[in-house]
């Protein structure tokens, strides 16, 4: 009799079926993992054997068969150790034949018996619902399994013993209820940032359409204290990208508690930081920052000090919002769609702008060249929004708190999102929420200006020398500033503004090619 359990390998976010067969036959005693296990299923064995004798039942001196089908798929990590040791409990006959049934099951096991967390519950979940079936996942997974469908049956036990007191009806496993993360804090409010208007109506448009952004200023100007305020204007997650965001999380090993949260993820890497580490990639092709930013903020701080190749990876995945990880023996697709938000020095010493500065490392602009070349065109191009921020003085310091902050700007940039989500869904694009996610065909369609608009537009991109990409990067902040206006229209001084964010582009652009 072979015994059989229903339970999944991972390809990134996506959940592959792989069913575990178990044969106990007379013969030699060994205990046998077949099927492209690696090094953590095939040690499996003894996590089993220990966690079955803690359990009260000790493994048949017989010759234990496993084997993982499809026999082609690789399978990787420790969630395969519940599934294994159920298939070894109902070929021995220690639990019903039948009990396992219409589940799917993954978990790890410790030595005494107890179930302990693994990585990805809520895509094994949303695939064992889509194929019909219930999850039997460990008690710490269960309030993010339980995500995956209201009507869907989840099991989460805390060790074997209590789920074979389940199947044998001495003891009922009730349901877990999904949860959500109470929040860690408060986020930090604009109202603490003095002066820099500027900076506050381009984080403002950035927030709105979901603009990439690049701040340029010198050391202690508040460039990182506005990028770290872009969330709390930031509406929550819809439910959809809820989901989205958390399945990837749930791959990585992110969600403490099986709680999950709806604020935006915001990811800030240190400039140290390796080309696998931006955009994914490792041995198990495991999901980078910028898929781990989904539907969030990536904020690369001291952006030239970044490897130049970890930066012009992010190339594609800014472009298509999917970071694509291939390798020999592995092809693997994670979501990235992020809205990228940068900041850096204008030069090395930080004082290019100063008045008077004298480098010691040769011309002021040779230095600012040097430097602001290890960004490529290429990238540059990519981001909507560039802006100068300036040094803060001590008469800026001294003022009153300003009597705006994040609560305010958050109504505007709300207001602007749900426009943009109700002219997209309109015309049958109900996923897109922002201006920075439709094709460019659909913000010509909405963003063409017309009359002193067109005209203004056409010699800013015959004098700037926008790429196809420039020009339509323009469309969509200009429809942006016309949303935050609440005007159906773009106008001139729309275009304008957003022709406005693009001056320090151009002029970067032309120093990387110096």
């Amino acid at each position: 009799m072979v015994a059989r359990v229903a339970t999944v390998a991972f390809e990134g976010i996506e959940a592959r079926h792989v069913d575990v067969q178990v044969q106990i036959s007379h013969g030699s005693v060994v205990f046998t993992l077949v099927g492209l296990p690696d090094k953590a299923v095939s040690e499996a064995r003894e996590r089993v054997r220990a966690a079955l004798v803690a359990s009260g039942l000790a493994l048949p001196a017989k010759r234990i068969t496993v084997n993982l089908a499809p026999a082609d798929l690789p399978k990787e990590g420790s969630h395969f150790d519940l599934p294994i040791a159920l298939g070894v409990m109902a070929a021995m006959g220690a639990i019903p034949p039948d009990a396992l049934e219409g589940y799917c099951v993954l978990g790890e096991l410790a030595l005494d018996g107890t179930i302990t967390a693994v990585s990805g519950a809520l895509p094994a979940a949303v695939a064992a619902n889509g194929r019909g079936l219930g999850l039997i996942c460990p008690a710490a997974c269960g309030s993010e399994a339980a995500w995956a469908a209201a009507d869907m049956a989840v099991l989460a036990p805390r060790s074997l013993i209590q789920l074979a007191n389940h199947f044998k009806g001495t003891q009922i496993l009730s349901r877990p209820q999904p949860r959500v993360a109470a929040p860690a804090g408060a986020l930090p409010d604009l109202a603490d940032i003095k002066g820099q208007e500027t900076a506050k109506r381009a984080l403002e448009v950035a927030a709105a359409g979901g603009h990439n952004l690049l701040m340029v200023g010198p050391p202690g100007s508040g460039k990182s204290m506005l990028a770290s305020r872009l969330p709390s204007i930031l509406p929550p997650l819809g439910p959809r990208e809820l989901l989205d965001v958390s399945m990837i999380h749930s791959v990585a090993g992110a969600i403490a508690g099986g709680a999950l949260t709806d604020r935006r993820p915001f990811r800030a890497p240190h400039h140290s930081a390796s080309m696998a580490a931006l955009v994914g990639g490792g041995l198990h092709a495991r999901p980078g920052e910028v898929s781990l930013a989904h539907h969030g903020v990536l904020f690369l701080d001291e952006l030239p000090e970044f490897q130049p190749q970890a930066l012009d990876a992010l190339r594609q995945p800014l472009e298509s919002g999917r970071a694509v990880i291939a390798r020999a023996n592995a092809r693997v697709a994670y979501p990235a769609r992020v809205q990228l938000i940068a900041a850096m020095n204008p030069c090395r010493c930080g004082k290019a702008d100063e008045p008077g500065y004298a480098c010691r490392r040769g011309p002021v602009e040779r230095c600012a060249a040097d430097y602001q070349a290890r960004i490529s065109g290429p990238l540059l191009d990519r981001i909507d929004l560039v802006i100068e921020v300036p040094a803060v003085s001590a008469a800026d310091l001294i003022l009153p708190p300003p009597a705006e902050g994040s609560a305010e700007v958050a109504v505007r940039v709300a207001a602007a999102r749900a426009l943009a989500g109700a002219r997209y869904a309109a015309l049958g694009l109900p996923e897109a929420s922002t201006n920075a996610d439709v094709p460019p065909a659909i913000i010509e369609e909405v963003a063409r200006p017309k009359g002193p608009a067109l005209a203004i537009l056409r010699e800013a991109a015959e004098a700037m020398r926008l790429s196809a990409r420039g020009f339509h990067r323009v469309l969509r902040v200009a429809r942006t500033l016309a949303d935050l206006d609440g005007e159906e229209a773009v106008g001139r001084i729309h275009v304008a503004e957003a022709l406005s964010y693009r001056a320090r582009t151009d002029r970067q652009a032309g120093m990387a090619r110096a």
